[in-house]
């Protein structure tokens, strides 16, 4: 089973609930009240977020911390990677030398290929669609099945 870590998946609940106002500077006491997150879960959280570029934290008695671009400019790849590290299904699809039978594999091209369209997948995904009704996401599937528009696969 492909699961993201609990701490990613709370990571992206604090994201969203950034998204929701953008302009608004919120602390963490502020935020974990509105997820129902530990607060200690949420300033690691906003730590982790803040080094990797995605969060900006002010300080002081009117700081807090918001997002440091616009949702629409923060992909759901972009804050997996953030709060997991490289995208990756199996170790060569994100790291080149960390397989003991790397060289002699020959599933490591087709690995590589799946990794790329799930990852094109989730950087097609934003911040503010995450954040706003689920019949958005939807309706842009709808839209682009009806399309016909190729898959991440196919654009390779």
């Amino acid at each position: 089973m492909l699961r993201l870590s609990k701490l990613t998946d709370y990571g992206t609940v604090v994201m969203t609930a950034l998204a929701r106002s953008p302009d608004e500077q919120r602390n963490a006491a502020e935020l974990a009240e509105g997820t129902r997150i530990a607060v200690p879960t949420v300033r690691k959280l906003l730590k982790r977020l803040t080094h990797q570029g995605l969060v900006e934290s002010t300080r002081g008695a009117h700081g807090g911390y918001r997002l440091a671009r616009a949702p629409e400019d923060i992909s759901m790849a972009d804050v997996i990677a953030a709060l997991e590290g490289p995208i990756g299904l199996t170790e060569c699809a994100a790291h080149d030398g960390r397989c003991g039978i790397e060289s002699e594999c020959s599933l490591r091209g087709n690995w590589q290929i799946i990794n790329h369209a799930i990852r094109e997948a989730l950087a097609g995904v934003t911040l503010a669609e995450m954040a706003g009704p689920m019949t958005d996401l939807r309706l842009r599937a709808e839209t682009r099945r009806a399309a016909n528009a190729p898959s991440a696969i196919d654009q390779l």
